[in-house]
């Protein structure tokens, strides 16, 4: 199996986790809020070191490590708790008029799973890059601060209230 994408102890990873079917859940102040929360959590308690990230729609980019050098089992405990939370949120809010069409949607990226859970909120792979170079993380770095900017959600990158770019995000980031 390819080494290309894969977790090891010690790294600093760029690192991606994306909704099945590109699902834009996080259009919802709720929602992104809810995966801040999470990923403060694992901050807080679990030794997550995040020095970017960006919350796009259906996307999570990040420049992570972990003290404890193990950022994988980090973030698959962080994928597990929050796609729960996150199904419950819109399966409880009143207001989601997409509610039916999501459900549906992570029921149908659940089956043939093995019947171990109803619903698959984000996908398996989280294609993490080892960041071996000050170039390289320059490089992501401006990548995740840019990506809102070219989704066209903002005009300058320090505008978005979901990125590192913005010095007034919740998020607990080292700098």
């Amino acid at each position: 199996m390819s080494e290309k994408y894969k977790f090891f102890k010690g790294g600093l990873f760029f690192v991606t986790m994306t909704t099945v079917g590109w699902i834009d859940v996080f259009t919802r102040p709720l929602y992104a809020d809810e995966i801040i929360k999470n990923l403060n959590y694992c901050i807080d308690h679990k030794g997550l070191e995040v020095y970017e990230f960006v919350i796009m729609t259906n996307h999570v980019h990040m420049i992570c490590s972990a003290k404890n050098g193990n950022v994988g089992a980090i973030i698959r405990d962080f994928k597990s708790f929050s796609a729960k939370e996150m199904i419950r949120l819109i399966q409880e809010n009143p207001k989601e008029s997409r509610k039916e069409w999501m459900l549906y949607l992570f029921r149908y990226f659940a089956k043939g799973k093995g019947g171990r859970c109803e619903f698959q909120f984000w996908q398996h792979s989280n294609h993490p890059i080892n960041l071996i170079s000050n170039n390289w993380i320059n490089q992501r770095a401006r990548y995740i601060w840019n990506n809102p900017v070219k989704a066209g959600i903002v005009e300058e990158p320090q505008h978005y209230i979901y990125s590192s770019a913005n010095k007034e995000t919740k998020l607990k980031i080292l700098c």
